[in-house]
């Protein structure tokens, strides 16, 4: 004799809905059909199987529509392509990735033009040139000392304007112009020779023939009293280019210059300092003008 509800047993089924396990109110005896909930199991998994499988063909044939309207636009068509999916553009309609490169002329900036250039001969050095162009105003200010501008002298004879040792080395040499220039500074004068050959070698070589006795003669006048006439003085000579520079400073009370005396030695190397540093304006000057020639 069996108890418990009237009618059919219902199943029961973990995965439908409003679907209720069986109970038992006769105690523990009596237990679930384990073996009917297998077989209703693998049922519902091989129906899962068959949704995954069809609708992952559905997703298949959505992105192989998807790629035809994708190649169709890149092709600048206007209609859907009606071949299947796997249709693409032959090589020709593909844009290359590697087109013609352009090509440009290759282009170099010309050489910077030396200042020296122009400064080395007769030949360049075409500038004009005058005692007031190379030793321009009134004064001279090298640091925080200010020399006042005295008189100056110009010739084409430079032995005549040189003494001792000089006149030869410049006659020998081709000197063809000597400017001068006086510079003071309380009791202490200097006079700056610039002589000019046609060539920087002829200037090079005055440079190494002189000596200690190769001197400018001083040049006073004009508010400036002789100097360095019988006295010691200190005297210098370079050269830049076709350019040799010479400087002799004493004291304008006739006193001799010792070692002692810097000021005397700081006026002669101020002034040969400026003479070079105008010498090479002058170059620098001339090579700008013909870089823009």
């Amino acid at each position: 004799m069996s108890f418990g509800q009237g009618g059919p047993q219902q199943q029961w089924d973990p995965w439908k809905p409003n679907s209720q396990q069986p109970w038992n109110s006769g105690g523990a005896d009596q237990s679930p059909d384990w073996a009917a909930l297998a077989d209703a199991s693998e049922a519902r998994a091989k129906r899962r199987r068959l949704l995954f499988i069809g609708g992952g063909a559905l997703a298949t044939v959505a992105i192989g529509a998807a790629v035809a309207v994708v190649v169709v636009s890149a092709n600048g068509g206007s209609e859907a392509s009606p071949g299947p999916s796997t249709q693409l553009p032959g090589t020709a309609d593909i844009p290359s990735a590697t087109g013609t490169v352009p090509s440009f002329a290759p282009t170099s900036a010309p050489p910077p033009l030396d200042p020296k250039d122009f400064i080395a001969s007769a030949k360049k050095d075409k500038a004009p040139l005058s005692p007031d162009i190379l030793f321009p105003g009134t004064q001279l200010t090298m640091g925080e000392t200010v020399y006042k501008k005295g008189p100056t002298a110009d010739t084409e004879k430079c032995a005549s304007a040189a003494k001792a040792t000089l006149p030869k080395v410049l006659d020998d040499n081709g000197c063809t112009r000597l400017i001068r220039v006086t510079y003071t500074k309380d009791d202490v004068a200097v006079t700056v020779g610039v002589a000019l050959f046609d060539t920087e070698a002829q200037a090079t070589r005055a440079k190494q023939q002189a000596d200690d006795k190769s001197i400018v003669k001083s040049l006073s006048g004009g508010g400036v009293k002789d100097f360095c006439v019988g006295a010691v003085c200190r005297s210098t000579t370079n050269s830049y280019g076709r350019y040799a520079y010479f400087t002799l400073a004493g004291f304008t009370d006739g006193k001799d210059v010792t070692t002692k005396d810097t000021a005397v030695f700081a006026t002669g190397d101020d002034l040969q300092e400026f003479t070079f540093r105008q010498i090479r304006r002058r170059g620098e000057a001339q090579a700008s003008a013909a870089a823009n020639e």
